[in-house]
């Protein structure tokens, strides 16, 4: 069963336009089986073979001999040096869509691309399925099912995620952490991905981090970076209108897939994990990834910031459409929320009155409308289709 993934354009758009194209994401979200499914003529390569590794080492410009493009390279982290033979290749012959790379983001994969490719390279980001594309593929199932479960292709292709999820986090274990950052003690750092699981959609503290895992801060902020160059979390900067000061302040730790951070934080089922404290929070990471995925597939950076003053008044996303535009988005875990939950919304507004600022509730009503204020009260549905509407063209 192919399910359809709203990336499928930018993909055949980027392969038009460059000579080479990276697809880039946490492992098993289904890289190699789109470019696969899009380009069925091109070769496969995989470096995940370790005598191809070896071969892409020591004897490249043979290795590519062999296969010509079109050519499907597949897990090219584990040799980026071979991103420099691509270029001398590339720089002959600049037809789009000769070679088509995939692999996790991490640190010596992306320095590879900017150094030996700029210029020559297309990238895409993918992310796990949303819940427009299970849907969108006739699967039934609610979206706190959804948000539960996850958007990992393969859960929706017969595996049981009982099973499924463990051997993921063991494997992830194994192949990752201990190749990039030859972690000893594997039994902390699983430690502290559950404690990072529990802290989704709260500001990063890094010294609580080290503490409750029982690690240096140092430590925990190197183990932090890891997670989010494997795309497994996210780092989001807040938003201020001086944008210098963005840099200067924590970001928001958020999990990119809400079924793998339910997982990790130990929940066994979708009713445990909505009856715990954790609800709330679950629910704003589930609306960060939907837009996450939203401007990942259409090729757009991300241009989604949280918002906090000192006196307490906050906004969970706040998306920055045009320097002028500003789009607030509070997230709710209720079904009808009320004029007292736009409190944070409303103190965006006066603090950003230079600019226009559209005011959003999302949240599990069933029926779209407006708060007194103006206050929008949506679906993640809906505020996705008014996001549409706003793209240019």
């Amino acid at each position: 069963m192919w399910i359809t993934r709203h990336a499928e354009k930018l993909l055949q758009q980027l392969a038009g336009q460059f000579p080479a194209v990276l697809v880039t994401g946490a492992r098993q979200v289904g890289k190699t089986a789109l470019v696969r499914h899009l380009f069925p003529e091109a070769s496969y390569l995989t470096l995940d073979y370790p005598a191809y590794a070896e071969a892409a080492r020591t004897a490249p410009e043979a290795l590519l001999e062999r296969h010509p493009p079109p050519v499907i390279i597949d897990e090219i982290q584990y040799e980026p040096s071979l991103l420099r033979y691509l270029k001398l290749r590339i720089d002959r012959d600049r037809t789009p869509g000769q070679y088509l790379l995939t692999g996790s983001q991490l640190f010596p994969l992306m320095q590879g691309v900017s150094e030996s490719l700029a210029g020559r390279c297309g990238l895409l980001h993918l992310h796990t399925l949303g819940y427009q594309e299970v849907q969108q593929a006739g699967i039934a199932i609610d979206e706190p099912t959804y948000l539960f479960r996850g958007g990992y292709p393969e859960l929706y292709t017969g595996a049981d995620p009982e099973l499924w999820y463990p051997a993921y986090v063991a494997t992830y274990l194994e192949r990752d952490v201990r190749n990039v950052l030859h972690v000893v003690d594997l039994q902390d750092f699983h430690r502290f991905v559950r404690i990072c699981a529990l802290r989704t959609a709260q500001v990063v503290n890094y010294s609580e981090l080290a503490r409750d895992t029982g690690i240096a801060p140092n430590t925990a902020r190197r183990w932090l970076n890891l997670l989010q160059t494997s795309a497994i979390v996210a780092l989001v900067e807040p938003y201020f209108g001086n944008r210098t000061k963005r840099l200067i302040k924590a970001p928001k730790l958020v999990f990119w897939d809400t079924g793998l951070a339910a997982f990790l934080a130990g929940f066994l089922s979708t009713e445990d994990l909505f009856v715990s404290p954790y609800a709330g929070a679950f629910w704003e990471t589930h609306v960060f990834g939907q837009l996450a995925r939203f401007f990942a597939a259409r090729g757009y950076r991300l241009p989604i910031y949280f918002w906090r003053i000192a006196g307490g008044a906050e906004v969970d996303w706040v998306i920055e459409r045009t320097p002028m535009h500003l789009i607030g988005v509070e997230c709710k875990w209720k079904e009808r929320p009320s004029p007292r939950d736009t409190a944070g919304l409303q103190a965006l507004e006066k603090a950003e009155a230079q600019r226009r600022v559209e005011k959003f509730i999302v949240c599990r009503t069933p029926v779209p409308y407006r708060l007194p204020d103006g206050t929008r009260v949506v679906g993640t549905e809906d505020l996705l289709q008014h996001l549409e509407t706003l793209l240019p063209g």
